[in-house]
């Protein structure tokens, strides 16, 4: 049953590869025709649209369905590998796999945001516009972020654009720490449930 239970994890690892690769390739313009897209479109996108149906999974040009769908993959291969190295599983250790798995789609969402908004405020820094096609992206993600962070904390207070954008840099990495030590002892007690 072992052997089973790796090979099965051996199959998803490749298939989140694949998923990977289908992922990139359409994150740039052009590269989304030809033979290998084809045969990876067909693959994966039967899953992958299934989660795109989810219109909470889009904030405003930000597609999270891929996260979720690659989020739900690593869920799913880490109850199989648990299964495999212990042979059984526990109704705590799923709970902590499930915080660990929406933690781990919200803390690569919270990385990206704060390397987008670290590279809002190195163009602010170089007096850089947002002329330029990808400083636009940049910017269509970073300021609804920098704006709410600073309106909920300082409400009416006017702030320097540069200023706003270093107190958000501030704000989201302490909140991916804080969150990171808050997960950790929740999946710690989960997974000593003895259910």
């Amino acid at each position: 049953m072992t052997q089973l239970f790796r090979f099965l994890s051996f199959l998803l690892n490749i298939y989140m590869m694949v998923l990977f690769v289908r992922i990139l390739l359409t994150w740039f313009p052009g590269m989304g025709t030809g033979r290998l897209q084809e045969i990876l479109g067909v693959v994966t996108d039967p899953y992958l649209n299934w989660f795109r149906r989810f219109d909470f999974l889009k904030v405003a040009n930000l597609d999270l369905s891929p996260v979720v769908a690659l989020g739900v993959l690593s869920l799913v291969n880490r109850v199989i590998n648990t299964l495999a190295a212990y042979g059984t599983i526990s109704l705590g250790i799923i709970l902590a796999m499930i915080v660990q798995a929406v933690w781990g789609a919200v803390s690569f969402f919270l990385s990206f945001l704060i390397i987008v908004i670290v590279l809002r405020f190195i163009a602010h820094l170089m007096g850089r516009n947002s002329t330029g096609r990808f400083w636009r992206v940049v910017d269509t993600i970073s300021r609804p972020v920098i704006f709410r962070i600073n309106n909920l904390v300082f409400k009416d207070r006017i702030m320097t654009y540069g200023t706003s954008i270093l107190f958000s840099i501030g704000t989201l990495i302490v909140s991916f720490i804080l969150f990171s030590v808050l997960v950790s002892g929740v999946t710690t007690l989960l997974e000593k449930l003895p259910i």
